[in-house]
């Protein structure tokens, strides 16, 4: 993705600002401008390029500024700031580096630009991309409950692509996220006992392997059991009494 316009050349001794900054969802910089008086007409171009491997794995974003057929500034998401390419370019480099809320957008264009685009070139076309994000699993019950209760466990898979997964206890439908994406949502009725483990199995084409999430029972013994102990406990501490009052008399 590249745009270009027309600047005047920098006055001497001056480091040209870099015009037309533009970069896909991110506003302009506070230092961006034209020179205002052209002596002669040169070219910038902004090129915003994403590099992926392994699929959507691995993304590289980097966000090239160029006057007159030299680089000057480059926002590059491995180092996640921009760089000096050239030392015309460093004053540039500086001042948006401290422009927190414009570099944090720019992090995220891994995702919010170089995915999202890819993702609709995707869908548009689909023999262009091979397209995978990784799904989210958790696990967690429904609601809190104590042990030896009927309870809900829940296994939520979220924000995959493409919508086919398998969730090993058993399959619902699929639910649109509103973002291109999917989820899905496995529960399974338990009896929870102390020391016990629940293992959700998730297969999808993103992932090398499967992955498992556990969720474990905190250990605390039933109710009933437990009062028993108190009670146990309550006449262990009564009846040394008595035998002190018996031997008293």
């Amino acid at each position: 993705i590249a745009s270009e316009g027309v600047l005047a050349p920098p006055a001497c001794a001056r480091a040209p600002v870099i015009g037309g900054r533009h970069r896909h969802s991110l506003p302009m910089r506070p230092g961006d401008n034209i020179i205002p008086v052209p002596t002669a007409l040169f070219m910038v171009q902004v090129k915003s390029e994403c590099h992926f491997s392994n699929s959507t794995r691995q993304v590289h974003f980097l966000d090239r500024y160029i006057y007159n057929r030299e680089e000057l500034v480059r926002f590059d998401s491995h180092v996640g700031e921009d760089l000096a390419v050239s030392e015309l370019g460093r004053p540039a480099a500086e001042l948006w580096n401290r422009q927190k809320d414009a570099l944090q957008r720019a992090r995220a264009a891994v995702h919010t630009f170089c995915r999202i685009n890819k993702l609709t070139v995707s869908l548009a076309i689909p023999s262009t991309f091979s397209l995978l994000l990784e799904p989210t699993v958790t696990v967690y019950p429904a609601k809190t409950q104590p042990l030896w209760h009927h309870s809900l466990l829940v296994c939520s898979v979220n924000g995959f692509y493409p919508g086919h997964t398998e969730v090993r206890c058993f399959q619902n439908g699929l639910i649109p996220n509103g973002d291109w994406t999917f989820q899905t949502m496995v529960m399974l009725e338990i009896v929870p006992q102390s020391g016990e483990v629940y293992t959700c199995h998730v297969e999808h084409p993103s992932w090398t392997s499967p992955v498992t999430v556990e969720w474990r029972t905190r250990c605390e013994p039933p109710r009933d059991k437990m009062l028993s102990r108190i009670g146990a406990c309550v006449m262990g501490l009564l009846f040394p009494g008595v035998g002190l009052l018996l031997i008293g008399h």
